[in-house]
C-alpha cells in the first residue's frame, strides 16, 4: 500500500495524502518519512487507535494530522492528491476471525459485511469528491477480492485500474485514478 502510494506522490513537490483507517498510524508515518513534503493527514473512528498514532508520530520526530470520524467525514471538502485505504475487507462469517493473531482485534477493524466489501464499497463511493484531478485512490484488500474492487472503481468512472501484488505473490493493492474530467 505505501509503495503504491509513493509512485504517485511527488518526492520534489508539495503534495497531499490521506490515510483512511489510520489506525497506529503506520502508513501515514510511512509515508511522511519517505515524502516529507507531502501533508498527510490519518483518519480513524477510533479514538484509542488516534492516541497510539499520535504517539507513534510524536516517538518517530513526524508530523501529521490526526482526525477522528468515519471515512471522510472529519476532511469535509479536503481534496487529496493520493488517499490510502486499508479498510475492514474481511467477510463477517470468514473463519480466520477466530484464529490466534487477529482474535483479539476489534471484530470492527476487520469484519465488513458478507463479502467483506462493504467498507472498499463505501470509501470507493465517497472517494472522487475527495480526490483532486488526476488523484489516486490506492486500497488494500483481501487476496481474493482484486476482481471485484477492479470494478467497483471502473463503475466509480476511475482510469487506469489495475491491482498490485504483495511480496507473497497475492493481488492486495488497487488503485485508481480520477480522470481530469
Amino acid at each position: 500500500l505505501v509503495e503504491r502510494c509513493l509512485v504517485h506522490l511527488d518526492a520534489s513537490s508539495r503534495t497531499t495524502c490521506l490515510d483512511l483507517g489510520t489506525g497506529s498510524g503506520a502508513v501515514a508515518l510511512a509515508i511522511a518519512d519517505e515524502r516529507p513534503g507531502t501533508t498527510v493527514c490519518g483518519v480513524d473512528i477510533s479514538a484509542g487507535a488516534l492516541v497510539v498514532a499520535r504517539a507513534n508520530a510524536a516517538r518517530l520526530g513526524l508530523t501529521a494530522e490526526w482526525l477522528q470520524g468515519d471515512w471522510f467525514e472529519p476532511v469535509h471538502r479536503g481534496r487529496f492528491a493520493v488517499i490510502a485505504a486499508n479498510p475492514p475487507y474481511v467477510a463477517a462469517g470468514d473463519p480466520h476471525l477466530r484464529q490466534d493473531g487477529v482474535r483479539f482485534e476489534p471484530t470492527s477493524a476487520l469484519a465488513a459485511g458478507p463479502d467483506g466489501l462493504q467498507e472498499l464499497r463505501r470509501i470507493i463511493g465517497a472517494a472522487s469528491t475527495h480526490l483532486e484531478p488526476d488523484g489516486w485512490l490506492v486500497l488494500e484488500h483481501g487476496y481474493d477480492q482484486a476482481t471485484a474492487v477492479r470494478g467497483c472503481l471502473i463503475r466509480e468512472g476511475f482510469a487506469d485500474v489495475a491491482s498490485h501484488r504483495d511480496l507473497a505473490g497475492h493481488p492486495r493493492v488497487t488503485e485508481g485514478r480520477r480522470p481530469a474530467a
